[in-house]
């Protein structure tokens, strides 16, 4: 048995979050819901994954060819240990069985000798699995390594989960990028370098966000490539009369194939949380039983699906423990899995059957009556806004226009996100705002009228759509000569899990300063690691809405 730092003095240590216990940490129970012993699986799975990574990354060097499948699972056990996706202890353990099996044949054909994390040979036993998982907590390390290199480790290992998800998106849709997968890989190898420096960790940071920008754009590719350019759409908020499944998480092809398998049937299908901009997708828009959206962002789930009378499909994150009153009618797919929920198998094909799904949504009551329609605008994508290019840049130049915020990102229960509503309500009538991901849904409910004959708030899409938002500020800045950090552009945005972390990376890997980042600061980020995003990049966190206001507008 390979000896490791095994002085851990809590049962669990966790901190990827925004919404970790005290901002520090949690040690008893994640506030996600996870208990000590997925923690423990989870913590054993990236350590799982660094192995792999870590003799993949050797045969590379070596010049021969890796299995084209191995980048996909290496994505999918990354994003399977992302905040609010599996808290089944079950598939943890056979994914690590069956990591070791990929990772036991990796080290033979690479024929050397790894640091003992890569060395480490997972037991079959789950209870066993559960024990060792500790020797691969967060803080093992900390006093061999320091509070520094741990922190720009930890950030390097929250971007990657970050990464995965959108390699993982991409995949589903047949998208690969080979030259992507290989870097992941040399990223989750890198982990285990004991030799490096905080320099060091600071370049494979920034490299890692670059090559992030790479993924999402594969990403985006992925979705327009299969559903079209997003357009302009209005999008029922108020309930439809009918039996019928809310579709949360992500997964646009989920959605798809759940549109093609009910099409007919008289069940309604709603959208939820993230997968509100899929109303704006011509290939998915066409089904007119895509009826609206119900409710808001992710964590007020419990609440909305409290005794719902319909079926609720969760494909990847982000999912809650269901509560009792709704556990037996929420289904899963893809990498998110919850205990006691059924979860819904792809075949070989990558196709998925919903007829249970179907079938629970139909022996439901649905809602008894229609309410009367209440709409709002998702569909602007860089396809659609940058269509309005010529106008925007004259808009501008003739003062119509003065500003541009993106207030976007994750939304959360933590207190301190009213200040998002508060902002997006308190900017001027001659500014754009631009959104994105589920923080939206602060305030994509409300009016703010029109600038120059357009919509003054612009739904960019999910956070998988970040890579919209990039490229609409990239286009402004050739437009205007000039660089991003001198577009009239303000980024406020919000953090909650891993895919803002690599999305934070990517911006600055691009050379974006003067984001201000709330409602909290990253726990993991140790304050030397604070002070050299300040140095660099002006980073801030919010503080209050009127003095930020006073800043962004000069």
């Amino acid at each position: 048995m390979i000896e490791l730092n095994t002085t851990i003095s809590t049962d669990m240590f966790c901190y990827q979050c925004e919404q970790t216990v005290g901002g520090k940490g949690c040690t008893k129970m994640g506030v996600c819901g996870k208990n000590p012993e997925v923690a423990s699986l989870q913590d054993l799975l990236v350590n799982q994954a660094k192995g792999l990574g870590y003799y993949a990354t050797r045969l590379i060097e070596q010049g021969k060819e890796i299995d084209a499948t191995l980048g996909r699972f290496a994505y999918d056990i990354m994003f399977t240990t992302l905040t609010n996706v599996n808290f089944d202890k079950e598939t943890l353990h056979k994914l690590i069985i069956k990591a070791q099996t990929v990772k036991e044949a990796l080290r033979k054909e690479a024929g050397v000798t790894g640091p003992a994390e890569a060395e480490y040979d997972a037991p079959a036993s789950i209870e066993d699995q559960i024990r060792d998982g500790k020797k691969f907590h967060v803080l093992s390390g900390r006093d061999v390594l320091g509070e520094d290199i741990i922190s720009l480790r930890e950030l390097a290992i929250y971007g990657l989960k970050g990464y995965a998800a959108y390699g993982h998106h991409a995949a589903v849709l047949g998208y690969r990028d080979e030259a992507s997968d290989k870097a992941f890989l040399g990223f989750l190898a890198k982990t285990l370098d004991q030799s490096l420096t905080v320099g060091d960790w600071v370049n494979i940071n920034m490299d890692l966000g670059q090559k992030n920008l790479r993924v999402m754009e594969l990403l985006d590719a992925a979705n327009t490539g299969s559903y079209g350019n997003p357009v302009p759409t209005k999008v029922n908020i108020n309930r439809v009369k009918g039996p019928f499944i809310v579709v949360s998480g992500h997964d646009l092809r989920d959605l798809k194939m759940l549109l093609e398998q009910t099409d007919g049937k008289g069940v309604n299908i709603y959208t939820h949380g993230e997968m509100l901009p899929a109303h704006g997708y011509p290939e998915l828009k066409k089904y007119s039983h895509l009826v609206g959206n119900y409710g808001g962002a992710w964590q007020d789930q419990q609440k909305e699906f409290d005794n719902l009378p319909g079926a609720i499909l969760m494909t990847t994150n982000c999912i809650q423990i269901p509560r009792a009153s709704y556990e037996d009618r929420m289904f899963t797919s893809g990498v998110v899995q919850m205990p006691n929920c059924l979860h819904i198998l792809a075949d070989e094909t990558g196709h998925k059957d919903f007829t249970p799904v179907i079938e629970k949504a139909l022996s439901l009551a649905g809602f008894p009556e229609d309410e009367k329609p209440r709409e709002i605008l998702t569909g602007f994508g860089h396809n659609a806004t940058l269509s309005h290019a010529g106008e925007i840049v004259e808009a501008v130049k003739s003062g119509a226009i003065r500003h541009f915020f993106l207030i976007g990102g994750c939304d959360g229960a933590k207190s301190g996100r009213n200040y998002y509503t508060d902002f997006a309500t308190s900017t001027p009538q001659d500014t754009v705002i631009l959104t994105l991901a589920c923080g939206k849904y602060r305030f994509n409910k409300l009016d703010f009228g029109t600038v120059a004959g357009l919509p003054r708030l612009l739904d960019c899409g999910q956070c998988n759509d970040a890579y919209s938002a990039i490229k609409v500020a990239g286009a402004l800045a050739e437009a205007f000569n000039c660089g991003i950090n001198d577009l009239p552009l303000s980024m406020i945005l919000s953090w909650y899990e891993q895919k803002a972390v690599v999305i934070l990376l990517t911006l600055l890997s691009l050379g974006v300063k003067n984001i201000k980042l709330g409602p909290s600061l990253p726990a993991f980020l140790s304050p030397n690691v604070i002070n050299v995003l300040v140095d660099n990049f002006n980073i801030a966190p919010i503080s209050n809405v009127e003095a930020d206001m006073k800043e962004c507008l000069g």
